[in-house]
């Protein structure tokens, strides 16, 4: 059932002010039904955002016009428009580039110390964030299904904490970096891997699931 319901980037902003929203939303909304927006204008979208998702939400077209397709936004005219005003010159669109990191670079198996590898894919990104505005960066920590689901979710948490903790030390704004643990809801090997005896097969096998989802955004 977990899998039918989504997590919500709420979730990462908690005591803000934000409240959840419908399961068929994947932009986060305020108690006024009102999209949340940053500083320079761009929608806090879920996790589970995708332009199929985004032409579905109502809030779809004021959000990523430029990414649905025209008829989703624009509707034939039943009358002709008026001539348009001149367009206002447009200011730089915020943009995301979305990393996925192998948890087991940045980790020991079955742990949350960052290892000497992982703060060095870790020093790419933040050379990254630095060359651009930035506005947010999302650390989503995941793990495979091996071991029970409290102790897997806490285990996400901790990752996606020790990644904060690393990218602020090295000058990133404690405010703009988001974390969250997904725990083992969120799988990628699917049912490739069979059994659940803990052998070297099995653990080789589920390594794609043990990953950090790490989103930079911000504008050139």
């Amino acid at each position: 059932m977990n899998l039918l319901k989504k997590s919500l980037l709420a979730a990462l902003l908690a005591g803000v002010g934000f409240t959840a929203v419908a399961q068929e939303r994947v932009y986060l909304i305020d108690g006024r039904d009102v999209v949340a927006k940053s500083g320079t204008g761009l929608c806090w979208r879920d996790g589970y955002w995708t332009p199929a998702a985004a032409a579905a939400d109502k809030a779809g077209c004021e959000c990523d016009k430029d990414l649905l397709p025209k008829e989703t936004c624009e509707p034939k005219a039943m009358a002709p428009a008026a001539a348009p005003a001149a367009p206002a010159a447009a200011g730089p669109k915020p943009t995301g580039e979305k990393i996925t990191v192998a948890a087991d670079a940045l980790f020991d198996f079955n742990k949350a110390v960052l290892r000497p590898e992982g703060k060095a894919k870790l020093d790419e990104l933040v050379s990254k964030a630095a060359a651009i505005k930035l506005e947010v960066i999302l650390a989503v920590g995941h793990t495979d299904r091996l071991g029970s689901d409290s102790y897997n979710q806490k285990l996400s948490e901790k990752r996606a904490a020790a990644v904060k903790e690393y990218l602020v030390a090295k000058g990133i704004e404690a405010n703009r970096v988001y974390t969250e643990g997904k725990g083992e809801k969120q799988p990628v090997t699917g049912d490739k891997c069979k059994g659940n005896v803990k052998t070297k097969a099995l653990i080789d096998c589920l390594q794609p699931d043990r990953r950090v989802d790490i989103e930079v955004i911000g504008t050139k």
